[in-house]
């Protein structure tokens, strides 16, 4: 296709477009960083007892409908059983990892030994190989595992408790604001779940339809992301948990609970994943003779890799919508702006942005890049001739 070149006025009116746009789109940028997500860092409770009356609406709708009782006493009935529930149950895990914190901190000292006798007894054992491994690779274990020596003689039990008895004042103010933040939080959804379809109508009723339109296509394409994608990592993580700390529990692993919780943490963690720990410590266990425990380990591991093999494609569906490339591209671009929390929002914002571009949002913008592409290449084509 040949670059059409466009008169001075086009040209004039496409960069000013151009222009306006990186302005719009810069000022947006700003308002976002520093208006929308402070707001929303105020309005928290407010924007989760939202969320959480969305989830809880149809549930609502459906009682109502079955049980002909006020929506105000079903919104009253089911709260409360929510929330016993996960707060009995958050309840019961803080107190066990209270208790195993405390266990840490007193036994941290052999803790440490044991850590530094496994790893002497690593490098006797890589000093095995000395002979047939070459001279850099066997130096550098050597540094390898001096750095993580020192790392740990280093690590400072005793200053994290002072830091902590010095924080305490602060501490204490933090949890009352979270204390009233709650207290909010659960009036807020009740109030919101009560009246939410009046709340929608009054909302919804005055919004123009072509925009109600519009949003309406944005917020099915956030829920798929956002909704979709996330929400099944979330379960995914929280079944990962849960076999951790049953596995955990069955063999007598110390500080069972509070590994389990590290390891799901690192499991929703794109490419990194709990196998990225177990592993290598059944290869210590290995080394320093412990077989039964690395049999454990890799048994533990083995049917969290056989749910994700087989449970993971069944929960995650279709949700992302990427490719694996794309999504490699969304984790390394997202660790590099936001690092661990840019490496798990950024495939999700990516998502959103390929749907919205599906949606012809960017349309505009695209045709006149192409056509100031276009214009440029047909000056630089016409200036080649002469």
């Amino acid at each position: 296709m040949e670059p059409i070149q466009l008169t001075w006025k086009q040209r004039g009116e496409l960069w000013l477009r151009l222009g306006v746009r990186a302005v719009l789109l810069v000022l947006a940028l700003l308002a976002l960083r520093f208006g929308v997500l402070p707001l929303l860092s105020w309005l928290s409770p407010f924007v989760l007892a939202l969320v959480l009356s969305w989830m809880l609406n149809p549930l609502v709708r459906w009682l109502q409908k079955k049980l002909s009782i006020s929506r105000g006493i079903i919104t009253m009935t089911l709260l409360i059983v929510v929330f016993g529930l996960v707060g009995g149950v958050l309840w019961a895990l803080t107190w066990m990892a209270v208790d195993q914190v405390q266990a840490l901190f007193q036994n941290w000292g052999g803790i440490v030994d044991s850590v530094l006798t496994n790893l002497d007894e690593v490098v006797d054992w890589l000093g095995g190989f000395g002979d047939l491994l070459p001279g850099g690779a066997y130096n550098a274990g050597e540094r390898l595992a001096q750095l993580v020596e020192t790392w740990v003689r280093d690590i400072d039990v005793s200053g994290w408790l002072k830091v902590v008895a010095d924080r305490a004042p602060s501490l204490v103010g933090q949890v009352s604001s979270f204390v009233v933040a709650t207290i909010v939080f659960l009036m807020a959804t009740y109030f919101i779940t009560a009246d939410y379809p009046r709340l929608r109508f009054f909302i919804t009723d005055r919004v123009p339809a072509p925009a109600r339109s519009f949003c309406g296509e944005v917020r099915r394409i956030f829920m798929e992301a956002f909704g979709g994608y996330l929400k099944s990592q979330l379960i995914i993580s929280f079944v990962v948990f849960l076999i951790l700390s049953l596995g955990f529990f069955f063999i007598g692993q110390s500080y069972g609970l509070l590994l389990a919780l590290g390891f799901a943490v690192l499991d929703f963690i794109p490419i990194i994943g709990s196998g990225t720990i177990m592993v290598p410590w059944a290869v210590v266990d290995i080394i320093t003779g412990n077989y039964t425990h690395a049999a454990q380990l890799m048994i533990i591991w083995g049917i969290i890799a056989l749910f994700r093999r087989l449970g993971e494609p069944k929960i995650l569906g279709d949700q992302t919508g990427l490719s694996p490339i794309l999504s490699l591209v969304g984790i390394y671009v997202g660790m590099l702006l936001g690092g661990v929390l840019g490496m798990i929002v950024g495939p999700l914002l990516l998502l959103v942005f390929i749907n919205l571009t599906k949606l012809g949002i960017f349309s505009p913008v695209m045709a006149d890049l192409s056509a100031a592409a276009s214009d440029v290449a047909a000056i630089l084509k016409s200036g080649h001739r002469k």
